[in-house]
């Protein structure tokens, strides 16, 4: 299952640059993943300084 971005992002962009296979794009007001690119890696995950981002 890709990861989500809920509503705690503040498009700090630290996920985009720690995206393998880069998954992950500034959308309106948030980033957003990719579900189809992500391999669920979790590395966005571990990056985020406000914890956004979970598994689906």
């Amino acid at each position: 299952m890709a990861r989500v971005i809920s509503d705690a992002c503040v498009s700090c962009g630290t996920c985009e640059g720690e995206c393998p296979v880069g998954a992950i794009s500034q959308g309106d007001g948030q980033y957003v993943v990719d579900a189809d690119t992500c391999i669920d890696c979790g590395a966005c995950e571990a990056a985020c300084p406000t914890g956004a981002i979970s598994e689906a």
